[in-house]
């Protein structure tokens, strides 16, 4: 499983990204993160522990910290990135002359940057100019804590060029997370993206009181208009129905662990977008892609009627009432 000469650079020391360092290090894969806080990169040397996230959690020792990024870059085989998709572009173009001709960029971002309604694969090329078989993406029904606590877990690595996914499948490659390769980039990067929007869905309906019947109509329906859309934009129908499609939509609109479902539920509770962001506290991607989404979906004259009722909600356009109505009495 392990991969001895393999170094990653893992941006950033978030929830993720701090648990996709630890999986990459428990490989035997060389790790830097790199922290945009001094006091969280002196914790992760010093005391083997991200303070912020997963306090309880005793790192590797082959897992090193920084805010410096040439030197957390300096020498990688890959460049894991983890940070919200709507801060892709601003930081990449800092960090983008300190990535090596070699280096595979390996995005875990699930979400669709408003404006451009680029993917981040699309981002990433653009900005940095690498070509698109030097660019992977990872997603799957992975919820950080779980995975931190070792259990298990499986995931989807999709790249242009499979002998890169598979040179990265070997890095992550552990007891506990099992990492598939696929070269469906556009399939895995779309069921990443549209899933939080469902699993906002998910959870207002919960959040209203709702039962497990009205919660599965969603995530049945979201998955056929999930697979619509991407099917649409030149994915697999397949790679829907696998880890990164329905594998990871499941998880995330059913566990208490997702932050997409939880802010769902302040939502369907009564709470504004406002006062639910306040409470949650933390990036949730569906919040901010819903409306990118919808827009991809005009743009392939997709129908994706729980996108549309979502994105309309979250911009003040209907009510939570309007919402259901608009569900349910759909012909």
């Amino acid at each position: 499983m392990t991969h001895p000469s393999a170094r990653a650079a893992v941006f950033s020391a978030g929830a993720w990204g701090t648990t996709m360092a630890k999986i990459l290090a428990d490989a035997g894969t060389s790790v830097t993160m790199h922290a945009r806080r001094g006091e969280i990169a002196d914790g992760i040397n010093t005391e083997r522990r991200n303070r912020d996230y997963f306090p309880d959690v005793e790192l590797p020792a082959s897992l090193n910290a920084t805010t410096n990024a040439a030197a957390a870059l300096d020498g990688a085989d890959f460049l894991v990135l983890s940070i919200p998709a709507q801060t892709l572009k601003p930081n990449l173009a800092a960090w983008a002359p300190h990535i090596e001709e070699h280096t595979v960029i390996v995005s875990l971002m699930k979400g669709i940057e408003q404006g451009s309604h680029l993917r981040a694969s699309q981002i990433i090329t653009e900005v940095t100019g690498v070509s698109a078989d030097r660019v992977a993406v990872l997603s799957g029904p992975n919820l950080a804590r779980e995975i931190m606590d070792g259990q298990p877990a499986a995931a989807t690595i999709a790249c242009l060029d499979e002998s890169a996914a598979r040179r990265f499948q070997q890095t992550c490659h552990t007891t506990y997370f099992r990492p598939y390769t696929s070269t469906d980039v556009t399939g895995c990067e779309l069921g990443g993206a549209v899933k939080n929007v469902i699993a906002l869905a998910v959870g207002i309906a919960s959040g209203m009181g709702f039962g497990h019947n009205a919660q599965a109509m969603l995530i049945t329906r979201g998955l056929a208009e999930t697979t619509r859309l991407a099917v649409a934009m030149g994915a697999t129908r397949t790679t829907l129905s696998g880890l990164s499609g329905l594998g990871d939509l499941v998880p995330t609109c059913s566990s208490s662990l997702s932050r997409n479902r939880t802010f769902g539920i302040h939502l369907g509770q009564g709470l504004s977008v406002q006062e639910a962001t306040a409470v949650t506290r933390q990036t949730t991607e569906g919040v901010k892609s819903a409306q990118a989404i919808l827009a991809l979906a005009r743009a392939h004259e997709i129908e994706m009627p729980i996108t549309k009722t979502v994105s309309n909600l979250l911009n003040e356009k209907i009510t939570l009432e309007e919402a259901v109505a608009t569900l349910t009495q759909r012909r």
